[in-house]
């Protein structure tokens, strides 16, 4: 089936009173246009933006969305329309009957004789999303990054109000924030070229808020190089490698990346440029559900803190929930006792750092015997002072021990962690020497 070619309509700007005509796309098939469905989820398909003032307006369109592969058929009317039963359900029948003509022959068909309806826009991008594995908190998220953007671009447009909107919303200004736009950016249509140079503008004064803060070129190396790997690894060491470099994607990180996306693209070098943008979303992704995972374990460390210290015997409650103690929890003792040491509450220092203290001695029992050792080994200052404390302990030298050692190489290999792999190497080394 070739693309479809949106609908040219005549329209009046409701702001200025701007006579102009503008585009209007009644199917969405994810199989033959995939980019109507960026548009369509950045909030872009259907929106014409006045010549004159800028002024943005979403036209009521009926809309087929159809997605062939994860077998979706979604029908969506605008109740403004006030569309008789009969009208709609012509509608719908010569959309589908269209769409199976184009399928394959074996292509299932079963899932268009019943499309689910919907009265609102944003509960069919729910289910868009849901079907592409994008959680309920995702897509909250999700929508209050649209809204700031909306804001913003609406402050632009006016030529008042951004830095108010900017100062309003700051905390929302995160690498995922600004990922989001680029993406909003990038997936904007050529028919509306408008609209783009509206959100380029807010790219443009946003750059201005946060470049003010300086970047060594140190900095920037590390960047790049985080830059060229996460550009690189496979697909299936993704995921590992975004855990890895974490630090590094911020802000910076997604400009960075976007202006290479823009330099394959004026190199007229699409299929990078395509690859580039997919690989951003999903490291995208990726990101907010390590934010997700290390939110849930500061809460959860954070609640058992408060367990604990409202309970009558702190000491004997955190050793009944040991199960729970974990590096979270010591990652908010150690939080909280910095705040309590900069107050100047000593007290409650002294009291948390024994909790801490308890805390450790409670994960070092669960650890195996060789999982202490190595602990040991690796909390001493030198390679020498390491290379002595293997000589005394002679006993503990074991084949487990050695294979611990080694697999913890490659763990911290991969991690890109060259000191502790090149120290835990050396101890296998002599590990392995001694056993012989």
């Amino acid at each position: 089936m070739p693309p479809v070619a949106p609908q040219p309509v005549q329209m009046t700007c409701p702001a200025c009173g701007t006579p102009f005509r503008a585009g209007i796309y009644t199917l969405v098939d994810v199989s033959q246009q995939p980019e109507l469905k960026q548009a369509l989820l950045s909030g872009h398909l259907n929106v014409a933006v006045c010549p004159n003032c800028q002024t943005a307006s979403m036209l009521g369109s009926p809309l087929i969305y159809h997605d062939s592969a994860k077998q979706l058929c979604l029908v969506y009317f605008p109740q403004e329309l006030n569309a008789p039963p009969s009208e709609q359900e012509r509608f719908v029948g010569e959309a589908t009957s269209f769409i199976m003509k184009s399928l394959p022959p074996n292509a299932p068909r079963a899932y268009m004789l019943s499309p689910r309806r919907f009265l609102t826009l944003p509960s069919l991008l729910d289910v868009v999303l849901e079907a592409d594995g994008i959680s309920r908190e995702m897509l909250d998220a999700q929508r209050r990054r649209v809204e700031v953007i909306s804001q913003l671009a609406g402050a632009v447009a006016d030529g008042v109000g951004f830095d108010e909107v900017v100062a309003a919303n700051r905390a929302e200004l995160t690498p995922e924030f600004f990922a989001t736009l680029d993406a909003f950016i990038g997936s904007t249509p050529p028919s509306q070229a408008e609209s783009r140079a509206l959100l380029e503008q807010v790219r443009a004064q946003l750059a201005g808020e946060f470049d003010d803060e300086d970047v060594s070129p140190e900095d920037e190396a590390e960047i790049a190089a985080a830059l060229d790997r996460l550009a690189a690894v496979p697909d299936e060491e993704l995921e590992e490698t975004v855990a890895e470099l974490r630090a590094y994607i911020d802000y910076g990180f997604f400009h960075a990346w976007t202006s290479r996306i823009e330099q394959q693209e004026a190199a007229g070098q699409l299929a990078e440029a395509e690859a580039l943008t997919a690989r951003r979303a999903r490291i995208l992704d990726l990101v907010e559900e390590l934010d997700r995972q290390a939110q849930e374990m500061f809460e959860a460390g954070s609640s058992l803190l408060r367990e604990v210290l409202t309970a009558e015997d702190p000491m004997a409650a955190l050793h009944a929930n040991a199960d729970q103690v974990g590096e979270a929890f010591l990652m908010v003792i150690s939080a909280n006792i910095g705040a309590a040491q900069r107050a100047g509450h000593e007290d409650v220092a002294i009291r948390l750092d024994a909790l801490g203290e308890a805390a450790v001695a409670i994960i070092q029992e669960r650890l195996s015997p060789e999982e202490r050792f190595i602990n040991e080994l690796m909390l001493v200052e030198t390679p020498q002072a390491a290379t002595k404390l293997l000589r005394t302990n002679v006993a503990k030298i074991t084949p487990a021990l050695v294979t611990q050692l080694n697999t913890l190489v490659e763990q911290e290999e991969k991690r890109g962690n060259k000191p502790a792999s090149e120290r835990l190497r050396q101890l296998a080394r002599e590990s392995g020497a001694m056993l012989i």
